[in-house]
């Protein structure tokens, strides 16, 4: 496959989700997402653990190293779940060869950001992860949620909505999501009109953006001024691809090598 047949399938996709009431949407967004999405890793044990109003989703390799990951999933604050993500969490777990734990928090426009930041916390709380890794929308939840940790784990951030957002800071409309789009979720998530500085100075971050995305031009501002108040940033961005391409990493050599090196460099920091 390459990225231009992916665009067009994911495309219409979307389309299709723009007609559905909110529970056949999410429904739909799982589906689409899922066509993408290699089988899962030979040996890997997949269970589901319903805790509270909650269902975690558990990714066990065979043999795998010390500590758990938690993986926060994408969807603009409103769609996404364990399963719509469910072939990256794979992927991530096969890479790490560590344990991952995925979560259905809740979602807008039944839950606010801070009740989707609540759940993240409650099960960080629970699981105590040795990293956070947070997909687009997760992304954002994830360097929320850092500073309210007893203390500071790395994360793994995966093309994440960071601000301020607005049509100044913003790149150029790209394939799949517009300056529109990102637009749209201020509602959902307020501190997106403000710039991040509450990270802790020993925060630990490995980034993967992509080159046709909106959101890479302030992830890439905001990756700047993290490495001169001294945090440690690693930073790759896959070239040609787009916002969701991660759901085909199987399928598209460009981010299957990116995705490679952001899980290694991760697995690097997690080892040392």
């Amino acid at each position: 496959m390459n990225i231009e047949t992916f665009i067009t399938h994911f495309e219409l996709g979307l389309v299709e989700l723009a007609h559905s009431d909110p529970a056949e949407a999410r429904q739909r967004y799982d589906q689409l997402c899922q066509a993408f999405a290699p089988p899962d890793p030979q040996g890997m044990r997949i269970n589901d653990e319903l805790r509270g109003c909650m269902t975690l989703r558990h990714f066990i390799p065979t043999s795998p190293k010390p500590g758990r990951v938690m993986y926060l999933h994408g969807g603009g604050f409103t769609l996404g779940s364990i399963n719509s993500h469910h072939g990256i969490s794979a992927s991530l777990a096969d890479q790490l060869r560590r344990h991952v734990v995925s979560l259905n928090y809740r979602l807008a426009p039944e839950a606010d950001y801070y009740d989707m930041l609540a759940d993240c916390l409650n099960i960080a709380n629970v699981i105590q992860p040795i990293a956070i890794v947070g997909d687009s929308a997760g992304g954002r939840l994830a360097l929320d949620l850092l500073p309210r940790l007893p203390h500071s784990v790395p994360l793994g951030l995966i093309y994440p909505p960071v601000g301020p957002l607005n049509t100044q800071t913003l790149g150029p409309n790209a394939p799949l999501l517009s300056r529109n789009d990102v637009l749209s979720l201020l509602p959902f998530c307020p501190g997106l009109s403000t710039q991040i500085d509450t990270l802790p100075p020993n925060a630990q971050l490995e980034v993967l953006s992509v080159e046709h995305d909106p959101l890479t031009a302030p992830l890439e501002q905001a990756v700047a001024a993290w490495r001169r108040n001294g945090v440690q940033v690693g930073y790759r961005s896959a070239n040609t691809m787009v916002h969701a391409a991660l759901h085909a990493h199987a399928l598209l050599p460009e981010m299957q090598s990116a995705w490679q090196d952001f899980c290694q460099a991760l697995n690097q920091r997690l080892d040392h």
